[in-house]
């Protein structure tokens, strides 16, 4: 499975995705490549891979991204070799992306992709967060919220949307989501000759 997470700078993904990685070692977080600096306290190659615009155009036309999109004048996309190991492994991958990039992975990978929008509560509550994180100067928050709108406008296009009201149950409502995905009967692995072994022994 490969388990997108989208949403305006701010609903929540990102801590979402950290909290699942943290309770599922049976999943693995996609690192994507941008042209953006580091923000405080980011990690080359945990949080992103971080390079020039030259080696973003070099690797995009040599087809090694699975998908790409420009946000606020960056580019980002992700690296197709280790997501395609990932699920030859049979490791679940998750993605931390906007709608452009959840649409060409989606397309590429129809079978193997869940995509799930995160909704804050309201608008007030999105604004309070981004100024909360201390990380944008004024004029970035404002440019966030404007494209907040345009990015929760693709809402309809995902499997499944959840409010992020509140943190804890939105985590509960997610693990639920990857628990019946897995249980999906194209995703159990073996389960034709397992069947095949009961009927036998009936």
């Amino acid at each position: 499975m490969l388990l997108v997470l989208s949403s305006p700078s701010g609903a929540g993904k990102t801590t979402l995705a950290r909290r699942l990685l943290g309770a599922d070692a049976d999943i693995r977080m996609s690192v994507s490549l941008t042209t953006r600096a580091p923000r405080p306290g980011e990690v080359e190659g945990v949080d992103y891979f971080f390079v020039d615009k030259a080696e973003f155009d070099r690797r995009r036309q040599a087809g090694d991204l699975l998908e790409s999109a420009e946000v606020f004048g960056a580019s980002y996309g992700t690296p197709k070799a280790q997501v395609l190991e990932w699920v030859e492994a049979g490791t679940d991958v998750v993605f931390d992306i906007d709608w452009q990039g959840a649409r060409q992975l989606k397309r590429q990978l129809p079978t193997d992709v869940v995509l799930v929008f995160i909704l804050p509560p309201d608008g007030h509550a999105l604004e309070r967060r981004l100024r909360a994180r201390k990380q944008d100067t004024e004029a970035v928050v404002a440019r966030r919220l404007k494209a907040a709108a345009s990015e929760i406008a693709h809402w309809s296009e995902y499997d499944y949307v959840l409010v992020n009201a509140d943190l804890e149950v939105t985590f509960v409502n997610l693990s639920g989501i990857v628990a019946a995905e897995r249980l999906k009967r194209q995703r159990q692995s073996g389960l034709a000759e397992f069947v095949a072994d009961v009927l036998d022994g009936l």
